[in-house]
């Protein structure tokens, strides 16, 4: 991991499960971390990251952040809603929106109030998913948001160019995206879920956090979906 002083990161999502993780590394690499989310920022934080609240669900809330954030050079977004999963005939179409306005139109609104404070050699790094290209029955919504972000990163890798615009794409990892649960509940759903995976279990926060960095250090990917999924798209 190289080391990131003199580097200022902006992680939406920064306060819980990947994006915590993410932001952590990226302070132990000697970045500035400004950690935004909605949530109230946990108390075992480490000191050095800085928070921030937003809602990427509401264009003023995301404007208002950046207008107090003044110039960095990378943005990672990993919020996203927790929605469950529905077959066309029950699906909720206000449900679906409201996910779509967090996971796809949050991202875009994200990146583009960003771009006037994003420094040259900088870059903007997504979070879609692994159903964006694994079909599975009553995963129409976050198949189709997820895949809408993989496209909307490349077709702005070439528009902003040469800011860089790259995706991670989560498999199955262990976060509180898994909604309410106890925690035997979350391990043993975990344990299940990690069987039937080529590596022989499901991802971890830090497993993801590593993508992210490297996307954000290596200058000469753009474009790309990064796929760490412990072998679930196999």
């Amino acid at each position: 991991m190289k080391d990131m002083k003199d580097t200022t990161i902006v992680v939406i999502g920064g306060l819980s499960g990947i994006g915590r993780a993410t932001a952590e590394l990226a302070a132990a690499a000697g970045a500035r971390v400004i950690a935004a989310g909605r949530r109230t920022p946990p108390a075992d934080l480490p000191p050095s990251i800085t928070t921030a609240h937003v809602d990427i669900g509401d264009d003023a809330s995301v404007a208002r952040l950046f207008e107090g954030i003044g110039p960095f050079d990378h943005l990672v977004l990993t919020a996203g809603p927790v929605i469950g999963s529905a077959r066309l005939a029950d699906l909720d179409i206000d449900d679906a929106i409201a996910a779509f306005n967090i996971k796809f139109f949050g991202q875009m609104r994200a990146a583009r109030h960003a771009l006037g404070n994003i420094r040259r050699g900088g870059s903007i790094t997504l979070t879609s998913g692994l159903l964006a290209r694994k079909a599975a029955p009553g995963a129409l919504v976050k198949a189709s948001m997820n895949a809408a972000t993989e496209i909307m990163a490349k077709t702005l890798a070439k528009e902003l160019a040469p800011l860089r615009v790259n995706v991670v794409s989560p498999g199955m990892v262990e976060t509180g995206m898994w909604g309410e649960m106890s925690e035997a509940d979350r391990k043993a759903m975990a344990a299940r879920a990690g069987a039937n995976l080529p590596v022989g279990r499901v991802g971890q926060g830090q497993d993801l956090a590593q993508a992210y960095l490297m996307l954000m250090q290596n200058g000469f990917i753009t474009g790309s979906v990064v796929d760490v999924d412990g072998g679930g798209l196999l």
